[in-house]
């Protein structure tokens, strides 16, 4: 696992014990190093008394204490080494049970091939059985003596030492590491309610509605002394802001559904009497100036768009006001043919395909309203697409959806615009030709109304490629 994705109790537990691993180390080391200093200081000095004791006051086996043979009584696991004339007059070993052996050619090869400086020990292996020792030299005239203690039971003991001090370091790493998790697990338990806390209120929507949260970090898990406390309690503060803001988008929210519904409602009737008027005007045949007549028409004309904005406007409310819709089995092969009829009959300059594929089309819903998304697709279609432009209007049949698709080879919807797209009052001007004026919510009116029942619009598009898709559940 990566270190970056690493909890924090992890984390701290596996940086505290490699601490506690690093001091046991150390601890280890400079024990073990401590203890063959002193052994080796001790080891010196038992050297340093034997080659002395060997050479004596009166020569080779003239010290005190000497052996039933005259010489120098030598302790276990030493060795006597005496030159005279530079050479070797004797060379013995004391075995664990006292006896003597006399070195190999070999071994007092080795002894004769070391530099010695006088009354400084140094370390000679003698191979074989021997093994290292420790070795001094002592001169007395023409008299060399050298006497020398095995390292053996130097090497033994820091061996055993070195292999109690793992395992006891590595007992007590153990313990620290089971004593550190439970005391880290113990500590962030806190941490880990308020990041609970945290993950439900994310888990939560919120871009709709009041956005009530009433998900709040325990009183316990809050103290201001702690750290753990402060974030808990700088949660709840932040919740509160949150819960407050989101209240007071909502009554914002309410507050301009009902104003646009009730604008909407009552500017129907004055825009008809507009329009009304306007055409009663024009009926009568009585004489009107060029002006006039001008004027009249665009009355009329203007009043018209006008009352389908407010149209628009009145649905859009509706829908974000949740008013239900109507449940209905609906056959989209029939609602896509007539669509598909009404625009070739509307606009000649444009190639209008039909490509319906699969069984029954059967889905559940307001016919008139998801007969309004297909219709204002195929209008977004006619007013930004240049003359000549072929749109294709497929119907598909998923595993769970039916797929009503608007493709044409047009030039495609500027990237800047892709992305509002089906905002309200978003318009495509930018990217694609137009002929006639858009109020910018016909794409919108198709968004609510198939989320409304249930589906998703997507779009894709490239110069040469745009792509409506319509997925409503069957």
């Amino acid at each position: 696992m990566s270190r970056r994705r690493w909890t924090l109790r992890r984390t701290l537990v596996v940086g505290a014990g490699l601490l506690v691993a690093a001091g046991l180390a150390v601890t280890c080391v400079a024990t073990v190093l401590a203890l063959r200093s002193f052994a080796y200081e001790r080891l010196d000095q038992q050297v340093l008394e034997s080659a002395e004791f060997a050479i004596g006051p009166r020569g080779p086996g003239g010290g005190p204490g000497g052996g039933d043979d005259g010489g120098p009584a030598q302790r276990v696991g030493s060795l006597v080494v005496i030159i005279q004339d530079d050479e070797i007059a004797s060379a013995t070993y004391t075995r664990d049970d006292g006896t003597d052996v006399a070195l190999t050619d070999a071994q007092e090869q080795a002894i004769e091939s070391t530099t010695f400086v006088n009354g400084e020990p140094v370390t000679i292996d003698l191979g074989g059985d021997l093994g290292q020792f420790r070795v001094a030299q002592k001169t007395s005239g023409d008299l060399r003596a050298i006497g020398g203690i095995s390292l053996a039971d130097l090497t033994a003991t820091s061996t055993a030492l070195t292999v109690i001090l793992v395992f006891v370091a590595a007992t007590t790493l153990l313990l620290v590491m089971a004593g550190l998790s439970i005391v880290v697990g113990r500590t962030l338990r806190p941490l880990d309610r308020v990041a609970g806390v945290a993950q439900r209120v994310a888990a939560r929507e919120l871009a709709d509605g009041e956005g009530t949260i009433p998900e709040r970090v325990e009183d316990a898990d809050t103290d201001p002394v702690t750290e753990v406390g402060r974030v808990g309690n700088a949660l709840n503060t932040l919740l509160g802001h949150v819960e407050s803001s989101l209240a007071a988008r909502h009554r914002s929210e309410e507050r301009l559904r009902r104003f646009i519904a009730d604008a909407s409602h009552e500017l129907r009737t004055p825009l008809a009497s507009i329009g009304g008027y306007a055409q009663l005007s024009q009926s009568e045949g009585a004489p009107m100036t060029p002006t006039q007549e001008r004027s009249f028409e665009r009355i009329s004309a203007e009043a018209t768009r006008m009352g389908s904005l407010v149209e628009d406007l009145l649905l859009l409310a509706r829908l974000d006001a949740g008013q239900p819709l109507r449940n209905d089995p609906v056959d989209l092969t029939l609602l896509v043919i007539d669509a598909v009829s009404d625009a070739h009959a509307a606009d000649t300059e444009r190639t209008w395909l039909l490509d319906v594929t699969g069984d029954e089309a059967i889905v559940t819903g307001d016919e008139n309203r998801i007969r309004q998304v297909i219709a204002n697709l195929l209008r977004n279609a006619r007013t930004h697409t240049p003359p000549g432009t072929v749109v294709t209007t497929s119907l598909a049949i998923d595993d769970d959806a039916v797929l009503i698709g608007v493709a044409d080879d047009g030039p495609g919807i500027d990237p800047a615009v892709r992305d509002r797209l089906f905002e309200r009052f978003a318009r495509g001007d930018e990217a694609r030709n137009r002929d006639a004026g858009s109020t910018g919510l016909g794409l919108s009116i198709a968004d609510a109304i198939v989320v409304a029942h249930g589906g998703a619009l997507t779009v894709e598009s490239e110069p040469g490629r745009t792509a409506f898709t319509v997925r409503l559940p069957r």
